[in-house]
């Protein structure tokens, strides 16, 4: 039976909090389709790839990490752009977004996801992000460098080794720190956790010689690959709360 949009997007701002967060993109409805919601597309980022394959599966609404709007909104509707909103709304299909929410949220976020996928215990917010402990540190059963790293391949990198490691911390790894996406400029933050490692998608130049310099090993998973987590859960979310058909798709990516 169809669900409106206005409540499931209702229920989507309310449940991740999308008003407390100052943030880099406006949170929840950005395009408006059809009222009616059948079938729900989550995935990380609003690609032509994934608005096309949400279409082709019947979808009327996607929800994703990365929107089609940022900073100061559309300046001009060109090129890719043109090309996703005249995906969108040619099919009547609405889009939704929920960025620093989705990272932070402590069940259906990224981070949890990965602090779960590592079995992190004793969970604690780090790193100022827009005025939001954006980190989650957590500790594990104390295990050497290189397995740490491959325990990160195996939860987090389908098994591939991470896209880049600077290994500079102690030889025991105790307690992990992890903030999904571009986040190397929370690794100060926690070194000062008491992070013996600190996991993120993808590095600033400045990341390396930082994490030599504070003593902590530093290790890049992907951005996509550390943000699958959340709209994963969003979509068993949905299904769950609305009995909607609701499904994660993954366009890969290195980055």
């Amino acid at each position: 039976m169809p669900v409106h949009l206005r409540e499931i997007v209702g229920f989507l701002d309310e449940t991740l909090e999308a008003a407390k967060f100052r943030d880099y993109a406006p949170n929840g409805l950005q395009v408006e389709g059809t009222a009616e919601v059948e079938r729900v597309v989550t995935g990380v980022s609003a690609s032509a790839e994934l608005i096309g394959r949400a279409v082709e599966l019947g979808a009327d609404l996607i929800v994703v990490h990365h929107g089609l709007v940022w900073g100061g909104g559309i300046a001009k509707i060109t090129g890719p752009m043109r090309l996703r909103l005249k995906l969108l709304l040619g099919n009547d299909v609405s889009l939704a977004a929920y960025h620093l929410p989705l990272d932070k949220h402590a069940r259906l976020g990224n981070n949890a996801g990965i602090a779960d996928a590592l079995g992190l215990e004793q969970r604690t917010a780090f790193g100022d992000v827009k005025g939001v402990a954006l980190g989650l540190a957590g500790t594990v059963a104390p295990m050497s460098k290189g397995d740490a790293i491959a325990h990160i391949a195996r939860g987090v990198c389908a098994g591939a080794p991470p896209r880049f490691v600077f290994p500079y911390g102690p030889d025991a790894v105790k307690k992990i720190g992890i903030c999904s996406g571009a986040a190397s400029d929370l690794l100060e933050a926690a070194a000062q956790a008491g992070c013996d490692l600190f996991l993120t998608g993808e590095l600033a130049e400045r990341a390396g010689d930082l994490a030599k310099e504070l003593g902590i090993t530093l290790v890049a998973a992907g951005h996509v690959a550390t943000e699958v987590f959340g709209p994963i859960r969003l979509a068993d979310e949905l299904r769950a709360r609305f009995s909607v058909d609701a499904q994660f798709v993954h366009v890969p990516s290195p980055l």
